[in-house]
């Protein structure tokens, strides 16, 4: 699969992996390569169709780096104060907002969550039924990578599903906030992730 951050980003991103690895083991290291992966198939998908809708994102920078890693990779750090649920449940969002992102805005009829009215692919505080469908089936996969990584139960992979849902759902919400200029999309990708992490930490053991 082509890199698909500048050299910062991967700089970063390659920090946060050796981090994630010391203070957390090869378990929470496959969870974070899962999402990486998976992030990189879900971007290049239709990738000649989503630069004709001019919404193709080929190469990003260490600030998209940071948001959607700085807490998974501060969780891993502190794993032996807060387990592994809370890591896991924030990548899921951080997966499935992901994949509402970059499969989700192929779809033709997408609704503002402001107004509910029709917006064009690709914008902030926008939902689809695609993208729901899509940003479901991205948490529920870094769920299924935890049944082998933290041999945890089918219950609490299909909750660190739902965990990752809302978490991207939020971060649509958020998106409103967005679209008016409060906050960037660093801090609604933070949101997302704090959401499924919180949700993680008090909700499922």
């Amino acid at each position: 699969m082509p890199v698909m951050l500048d050299k910062q980003g991967l700089l970063l991103a390659l920090l946060m992996g050796i981090l994630v690895y010391h203070f957390g083991g090869w378990q929470y290291l496959v969870i974070m390569l899962t999402f990486l992966f998976a992030a990189v198939a879900a971007t290049k998908y239709e990738n000649k169709k989503k630069r004709e809708m001019g919404i193709y994102e080929h190469e990003r920078g260490w600030e998209n780096v940071l948001s959607n890693g700085l807490l998974p990779t501060a969780l891993a750090i502190l794993s032996n104060s807060f387990g592994p649920m809370p890591y896991i449940a924030s990548i899921a969002a951080v997966t499935a907002d992901k994949f509402g992102s970059e499969l989700g805005v192929l779809s033709d009829k997408p609704i503002s969550l402001e107004n509910l009215k029709p917006v064009r692919p690709g914008k902030s505080g926008a939902i689809s039924i695609l993208g729901l469908v899509v940003s479901l089936a991205g948490a529920t996969l870094i769920g299924s990578a935890a049944i082998f990584a933290f041999n945890i139960n089918p219950t609490q992979a299909l909750f660190i599903g739902i965990a990752g849902f809302i978490g991207s759902f939020v971060d649509s919400i958020v998106g409103v906030l967005e679209e008016r200029g409060i906050g960037t999309k660093g801090t609604t990708n933070f949101i997302c992730s704090l959401t499924g992490a919180l949700i993680g930490y008090y909700f499922i053991r």
